[in-house]
C-alpha cells in the first residue's frame, strides 16, 4: 500500500508541475515531439550507370525485339479532318465573347483523340520496321498452312474437361426434364382441381333444385334432363354417353354416314351397254399372254401332256 501511495503522489505532483508550467506559458507546441534527422539523398550517376551495366543482358535483337522509332506519318485525309475539326471548334468557342480565348490544345476531347492516334501511329511504325528487319534476317512472319502447334494442355486434361462439360450438359437436360414434369404435374393437378370444383358446383346446383322440388317451389323435374339434352340419342331412343358418342364419331369419320346399299350393284341400262371392260376369253390351255401355256410355260410343238401321279409312280417302280 505504501508503494502505491508514493507512485500516486509522484504522478499527481508531475501533473501539477505541468499545469503550472502551462499556466505560466513555459510549454509551447512542438516541444514534446521527437524530431527526426533529415535523410540526405545523393545523385550517384556513376554508381547507377555501373549497376545498369552489370545487369544489362547483351542479346541479339531477335531475342529482344525492341524497337525505338518515330510515329508513322498521318494519313492525309485524317490530317485534313483534324485540322478542319480544330478550326471549327475554335470558331465556335471564339464566337462566344463570355468564354476565354480558345486554344486547340486545351480541348480534352481533341487531346484524347490525338493521344490514341499517336499510339496507333507508333504501333504502325514499329510493325513496318520490325517486318523489314525480320525479312532481312530470313525469318518468316506468316504461319505455314501445315503448321502444328502443340497444345499447352495435355490430351488427358482436355478429356477431363470434355467429360466435365458433357456431365454439366446432361445435368442441365435432366434438370429441364424434371422442371417440365413438375410443370405438367402442376397443370394436371390444377385441371383435376377445376374438374372437381365443377363437379361439386353441378352437384350443389342439383341439390338446390331437388330442395326446391321438395318444398313445392318447383313443380317439374326438367332439371334432371339438362345433362341428357346435351347428349345425342341412339337408335333405341336412349341417350348415349360420352364414350359411345366418341366411338360413333370415329366410325362416321372412317366409314361415312351410311346410305343406300341394297341394289347398289344392280345393272342399269347404261352399265349393261358399256363394253369398255370386256376382255376376249383365252383358248383352253393358254394363259393371258400369246404363245404361253398355263402357268406361264412356253408352248412348243409336239409338247406332251405330263402323266398323272399314279402313272409316274408306276414308271418309277418299273425302273427299279
Amino acid at each position: 500500500m505504501s508503494d502505491l501511495s508514493e507512485s500516486e503522489s509522484e504522478y499527481n505532483s508531475s501533473d501539477e508541475e505541468l499545469q503550472e508550467a502551462f499556466a505560466k506559458g513555459l510549454l509551447k507546441p512542438g516541444l514534446n515531439i521527437v524530431e527526426e534527422k533529415k535523410r540526405e539523398y545523393k545523385n550517384n550517376v556513376r554508381g547507377l550507370n555501373q549497376i545498369l551495366k552489370d545487369f544489362t543482358v547483351k542479346l541479339p535483337w531477335i531475342e529482344k525485339l525492341i524497337l525505338t522509332n518515330t510515329p508513322a506519318p498521318l494519313a492525309p485525309e485524317l490530317a485534313l479532318q483534324m485540322i478542319e475539326q480544330t478550326d471549327r471548334r475554335a470558331r465556335q468557342l471564339q464566337g462566344n465573347k463570355k468564354l476565354p480565348q480558345f486554344t486547340p490544345t486545351d480541348d480534352p476531347v481533341l487531346n484524347d483523340f490525338k493521344r490514341e492516334t499517336m499510339f496507333h501511329r507508333q504501333a504502325q511504325s514499329a510493325v513496318i520496321e520490325g517486318i523489314a528487319r525480320l525479312k532481312a534476317l530470313n525469318i518468316s512472319t506468316k504461319r505455314p498452312d501445315d503448321y502444328y502447334a502443340e497444345m499447352a494442355k495435355s490430351d488427358a486434361h482436355m478429356t477431363k474437361v470434355k467429360e466435365n462439360l458433357q456431365k454439366k450438359q446432361v445435368e442441365a437436360q435432366r434438370t429441364e426434364k424434371i422442371r417440365q414434369l413438375r410443370q405438367q404435374r402442376k397443370i394436371s393437378k390444377q385441371m383435376q382441381v377445376e374438374a372437381t370444383l365443377k363437379k361439386h358446383a353441378e352437384k350443389r346446383k342439383l341439390m338446390e333444385e331437388v330442395k326446391k322440388y321438395r318444398k313445392g317451389i318447383r313443380k317439374d323435374l326438367d332439371f334432371l334432363d339438362d345433362k341428357k339434352k346435351l347428349m345425342p340419342k341412339g337408335k333405341d331412343g336412349k341417350f348415349m354417353n360420352k364414350k359411345a358418342v366418341d366411338k360413333r364419331n370415329t366410325k362416321n369419320s372412317k366409314f361415312g354416314f351410311g346410305g343406300k346399299k341394297r341394289g347398289s350393284k344392280k345393272n342399269t341400262k347404261d352399265s349393261s351397254a358399256d363394253v369398255s371392260d370386256y376382255r376376249r376369253p383365252n383358248k383352253p390351255g393358254r394363259s393371258g399372254k400369246s404363245g404361253m401355256l398355263g402357268k406361264g410355260k412356253p408352248m412348243n410343238k409336239g409338247h406332251k401332256q405330263r402323266p398323272g401321279k399314279n402313272r409316274r409312280v408306276q414308271m418309277k417302280s418299273k425302273k427299279k
